[in-house]
């Protein structure tokens, strides 16, 4: 079976006709983290394994394997128990082309599609991996940064006049894995630093270099220089220089 293969069937089992036919968000489990969860193991007996007195998403005999769709801060209790013990990876899903769906809470009614005009990047884990900065050296610490082509649903109950402002998510259905970037030591966050950026580099010229918000590239290059990718060599007044950290290739 392909990577598609897999993925297609973990998508269809549980998003499957019954969920169709019942209604989108019937599940108890969100279904981004359910389907990645059967992708990754779909032998249902190594889900929800207790494990120290927490319970992993998936363990295989050999490593752990947890689904954090957010708030990686949640993880922190686990990952103390886990890692000492098992090699474990981190799969954090970043939506890639969205498209849009508004729910009416009164009616039921659904919206059209509209496509999101934002593609989305690995930069966006990086505040999530500042919430667990403290473990980013530990050497059983993996993740997979998974890029799905998703529909969105969201309810219109927003502060704002058309009710989408502030608006809660509903959920999220995976339609096609795009690609997976995978950190399996340190030194692999040098795949978030442009080949040839001119150095030295301050925060607002790696944001432009990379297309994120300025306030984006502080975490990131916060969490750059802990991992001893890039390092601070000075500063252009009272701007921070950077520039990549020479290490074993």
């Amino acid at each position: 079976m392909t990577d598609k293969e897999r993925f297609d069937w973990a998508r269809d089992k549980i998003v499957g006709t019954v969920r169709e036919r019942q209604g989108i968000g019937t599940l108890s489990e969100k279904t981004v983290h359910a389907v990645l969860k059967n992708y990754y193991a779909p032998d249902e007996d190594m889900h929800e394994i207790p494990i120290e007195g927490s319970v992993a998403d998936i363990y295989t005999g050999t490593e752990i394997v947890e689904i954090q769709t957010r708030s990686f801060d949640r993880m922190r209790d686990k990952l103390r128990k886990f890692l000492p013990l098992y090699p474990v990876t981190i799969i954090y899903p970043i939506p890639y082309e969205k498209w849009l769906i508004w729910i009416d809470e009164e009616t039921g009614e659904f919206s059209s599609r509209r496509k999101s005009p934002v593609k989305g990047n690995a930069y966006a884990a990086f505040r999530e991996l500042y919430k667990i900065k403290n473990f980013l050296l530990e050497e059983n610490l993996h993740f997979k940064f998974v890029f799905l082509n998703m529909e969105e649903y969201r309810l219109l109950n927003g502060w704002s006049r058309d009710k989408k402002k502030g608006s809660s998510r509903f959920d999220r259905i995976p339609l096609e894995m795009v690609d997976v970037m995978e950190i399996d030591c340190p030194r692999d966050y040098l795949q978030l630093v442009p080949y040839g950026i001119p150095e030295p580099f301050t925060v607002k010229e790696f944001a432009k270099e990379v297309h994120i918000r300025a306030n984006l590239a502080q975490t990131v290059l916060n969490i750059l220089t802990y991992t001893e990718v890039v390092e601070r060599v000075g500063k252009k007044g009272n701007a921070y220089l950077y520039q990549v950290l020479e290490g074993d290739e």
